[in-house]
């Protein structure tokens, strides 16, 4: 299988604290790799650190074998990295198509207004928001605004997707719609690399997992080698997990 993104020994550091240490890994394409682990161990970081918010402090990133290591935000996007956050915060007066229109004209194939429209109606149909394209984002339910979220992410049309735990907030039959959307997502041959604390979901939705603690790579596998490994439970759990215990999934 392809690696699409390759990570190579990244760290950084904000002052004392060591958010991120000599992390590896590897998206291949179509996959979906689930980025797990207790608050504070990293996440979000190496997100930040792969579409180029921060640059690390020594390793590097490839993307199709070409170096994108500390490039800015603007350029990794040009190369087909996309991002949807945990916090969505969307042009509030700004209808729909407008919205996933900035995604669509600075994104992969930087793209005119027109012919962005046409980009933004097909990302609209994948996450359900096809007839709510002229409604104000402001307008939306939280849920709402996680599939825009999405399909301003969509509309860059990128190759590899990142995603910010982008089912906090939303309510058990919400985070199921919002399970097959993703799983469409990838269908359409997007590989996804996402954060997530809803464990049920991350591991129904994974290929494989990667477990960070302490800024670092506990583990990394198929979830229910993951679930069922002892260090894992004892990063979630705060103590050794007895024989036969695993993560809730």
């Amino acid at each position: 299988m392809t690696a699409l993104l390759e990570v190579a020994g990244i760290s950084k550091r904000f002052g004392g604290v060591h958010a991120v240490r000599d992390l590896s890994l590897a998206v291949h394409d179509g996959e979906i790799l689930g980025l797990i682990g207790p608050n504070g161990a990293g996440k979000s970081t190496v997100l930040n650190l792969i579409n180029g918010v921060y640059p690390p402090d020594r390793g590097g990133i490839a993307f199709k074998g070409e170096d994108i290591t500390g490039k800015p935000p603007y350029r990794i996007a040009r190369y087909g990295v996309a991002r949807a956050h945990q916090i969505v915060q969307p042009l509030a007066g700004m209808t729909v198509l407008e919205n996933c229109s900035v995604g669509a004209c600075f994104g992969r194939e930087n793209l005119p207004l027109a012919r962005a429209h046409d980009v933004v109606r097909e990302a609209a149909g994948i996450v359900g928001l096809a007839d709510r394209l002229d409604c104000p984002a402001g307008q939306l339910t939280t849920a709402g605004k996680k599939r825009l979220e999405l399909a301003r992410a969509l509309s860059a049309r990128p190759e590899l997707l990142l995603l910010d735990e982008v089912l906090a907030g939303l309510n058990p039959t919400e985070i199921e719609r919002m399970m097959t959307v993703i799983r469409r997502i990838r269908d359409r041959g997007i590989a996804i690399l996402m954060i997530e604390h809803v464990m049920r979901a991350i591991m129904s939705l994974s290929d494989r997992i990667v477990v960070l603690n302490l800024g670092g790579k506990l583990a990394e596998g198929t979830p229910r080698s993951v679930a069922n490994n002892p260090e894992v439970i004892a990063a979630y759990l705060g103590a050794p997990g007895p024989s036969g215990q695993s993560v809730d999934v």
